[in-house]
């Protein structure tokens, strides 16, 4: 019997109480100072975020992968995690909101906890101790016996003094774990934010000078000879190889699609991206922004992503010539997908973040306007009018539109609640879900590839 290759691959998961706790930051600074000392590292997120592998991708100059098992079954999250870490000293990974936070809020699914878990991964809890001593001590020992195979094998104080720390140390590692440093309050570790999370890498006032900074910080805070050896402690993965096209998608020739890319679309996973281009699709970027014209000539299909339309708003509009190529492409029979900040700038007309409406493509009769809170927040799965499941997603917006769309239903995992969402036809995808292409890629690639 043929026994399947491994390979040792050290890796860490970064992991926090709950959200804000700084592990985006805190891990950064890491990724920072795991590539000053010459480690190759490759990097992922737990769960749907798009703005967290950014970073990711600022300080390795490489990109950032997402391993989420809401969208994919576990064999699978251990693909992509073996795939994508082909070649690299380590893997770093960085939680999502709490430790345990999984589907509907009360389940582990797709929490870090099941990420750790398919992985196997040695994880490090960040816990913020701004406002806390040794009850810090009470809250990491919850955490540790929540689940008795929690992978919990270290923790990090954030916002903690040395002297503090020190006086702690004995309190948390009588726990039976290690303590890898603490970070006190500094500027170094203040990151900008907005209402989706961190401003982008490329807003970050020189953000290049913050991550040395941040990493000068950490290096005598942190054991980062620990951290190495307890990543050296997790066991070998299995080989899997790199995916082939899937079987009657991949055409003989190259087709080409126009992706957004810029300040204000910019939500994209890798790993759709790259499903595309193994099914014979050639992405070719573009500025809704700044560009007068869709790329190149043989435009099959225009990918619009999410991102910040609202906040760039004006400048959108005023791009009329890019506006008037776009309906006409679409005319002309050019397929468009686009996604929450993508299906806004199709709209009639957009509310920025002045609060003046602002003319767009005006492909999709309705306006979007802001609310005041999340709407329809969270992971969901789609269904056509027939019952048949297309396709999973997540939706993460403040704003809405007057027409979400009635083409298919969205379901709520676990719960009952529902809703109706996405235009849907021979020539467009578009709504505010944000789709994992891998969940079904027949459903995507067929639509792209039928004239």
């Amino acid at each position: 019997m043929n026994k399947k290759k491994t390979k040792k691959l050290p890796r860490l998961l970064f992991a926090a109480p709950g959200s804000g706790s700084g592990k985006t930051v805190i891990t950064c600074g890491i990724l920072a100072l795991l590539q000053r000392r010459g480690i190759f590292c490759v990097s992922y997120k737990c769960g749907p975020d798009y703005i967290d592998p950014m970073f990711h991708q600022y300080v390795l100059g490489i990109p950032g992968y997402n391993l989420d098992s809401f969208f994919l079954p576990p064999d699978q999250v251990h693909s992509l995690l073996e795939e994508k870490s082909g070649g690299a000293d380590m893997a770093v990974m960085e939680g999502a909101m709490g430790y345990y936070d999984g589907v509907a809020g009360t389940t582990t699914h797709a929490s870090a906890y099941e990420i750790a878990q398919i992985t196997d991964t040695p994880v490090v809890l960040v816990v913020d101790g701004k406002k806390s001593s040794l009850s810090l001590a009470a809250m990491v020992k919850g955490f540790l016996e929540y689940r008795t195979d929690s992978h919990i094998g270290g923790v990090i104080l954030n916002k903690v003094s040395p002297g503090m720390a020190e006086r702690l140390r004995p309190c948390l590692e009588e726990l039976g774990i290690r303590m890898y440093g603490a970070l006190p309050f500094c500027e170094e570790a203040k990151w900008e934010s907005r209402h989706l999370g961190l401003t982008l890498p490329e807003e970050q006032g020189r953000l290049r000078e913050k991550v040395e900074a941040l990493a000068d910080r950490l290096e005598p805070c942190l054991d980062v000879e620990g951290l190495l050896e307890l990543a050296g402690t997790a066991p070998s993965v299995h080989r899997c190889g790199i995916r082939p096209p899937l079987p009657g998608h991949r055409g003989k020739e190259l087709r080409n699609i126009a992706v957004a890319r810029d300040e204000a679309f910019c939500f994209y996973y890798q790993e759709n991206l790259e499903l595309l281009e193994r099914n014979g699709w050639k992405l070719v970027p573009f500025s809704p922004l700044r560009d007068r014209h869709l790329p190149c000539a043989g435009i099959s299909a225009v990918l619009l992503g999410g991102g910040y339309p609202e906040a760039y708003a004006r400048e959108l509009s005023e791009n009329k010539a890019m506006l008037s190529e776009l309906r006409t492409a679409y005319r002309q029979g050019t397929k468009i997908l686009a996604e929450c900040g993508g299906f806004l700038y199709l709209h009639e007309t957009l509310e920025g973040l002045d609060g003046v409406c602002y003319p767009m493509a005006g492909l999709i009769k309705a306006k979007g306007y802001r609310t005041e809170k999340l709407s329809r927040f969270g992971y969901i799965i789609l269904y056509g009018k027939d019952g048949q499941r297309l396709a999973r997603g997540h939706e993460f917006h403040y704003w809405d539109s007057t027409l979400p769309g009635r083409d298919l239903r969205a379901v709520k995992p676990f719960g009952t609640r529902g809703w109706d969402c996405m235009h849907v036809t021979e020539k467009m995808i578009a709504g505010f879900p944000h789709l994992y292409y891998g969940a079904n890629p027949d459903w995507i690639l067929k639509f792209l590839e039928s004239m």
